[in-house]
């Protein structure tokens, strides 16, 4: 299992390769599950990362085709290898269709690959995980993600067992698409997420000192990064 953390800035990039990690995702922490960071942030990311890992980019909640397939298509040209887009407020099979054929259809002409995001705490307000599942296998998405949209709120190790945690990893396995866990992830819930089956792990508080908008620390991710490996604490699973 891979870990990913989100860089706000150049030097969070830094450290979080210093540390270990394996993805460095752009992305907003003040705007959002999601939220991007300007252009130009963006590009400070990538020379930091200097090729040494890959970047990817958040791009925030999907509104409109033509919008989210522009967005991609910037991100994808300024270096991502991936970008990750969500659905809040889109629960219409059709409509979320729609707007991942887009992305996938920005991020391909840039050289990239998409990632749709469902929200574990959004279950009916936003796509469900298991009709992301669909829209992803026939948008030909890269993977998918499960979050958490409040940030503030439970883990998703609290939201959902890890039982049905590792049922819906599998079920986008056999549809060929990676697969990453994130939503306020915590070190104990590193070992629960990676027995799930999870190709990735997502973090941003967890990395930072002063928390999800603070600064991402090079202890704390090596501190993650033992944690991708360790046994799962059985007491400590819902």
């Amino acid at each position: 299992m891979r870990l990913l953390v989100s860089a706000a800035s150049a030097a969070d990039a830094a450290a979080a390769l210093d540390g270990g990690a394996a993805i460095i995702d752009a992305k907003n922490p003040g705007a959002g599950p999601l939220g991007p960071v300007p252009f130009d942030v963006f590009r400070a990311i990538v020379a930091a990362v200097g090729g040494r890992q890959p970047v990817t980019a958040a791009i925030g909640d999907a509104v409109a085709p033509a919008s989210v397939e522009a967005d991609a298509r910037m991100f994808a040209s300024l270096g991502a290898s991936l970008v990750k887009v969500g659905f809040a407020g889109a629960r219409d099979h059709a409509a979320v269709k729609a707007l991942a054929d887009a992305a996938v259809s920005g991020a391909r002409s840039g050289g990239a690959g998409v990632v749709l995001v469902a929200y574990a705490d959004r279950l009916h307000e936003s796509v469900s995980p298991a009709t992301l599942l669909d829209v992803a296998s026939s948008a030909w998405a890269a993977g998918v993600l499960l979050d958490t949209a409040d940030k503030r709120g439970p883990r998703l190790t609290e939201l959902v067992s890890p039982a049905w945690l590792a049922t819906w990893v599998q079920l986008a396995h056999r549809r060929s698409l990676t697969v990453a866990l994130a939503g306020r992830l915590q070190t104990v819930d590193l070992p629960i997420v990676r027995q799930c089956g999870a190709d990735v792990a997502g973090v941003r508080g967890a990395a930072c000192t002063g928390g999800r908008e603070g600064v991402v620390e090079v202890a704390r991710v090596r501190a993650l990064l033992d944690a991708c490996t360790a046994a799962p604490d059985l007491a400590t699973q819902p």
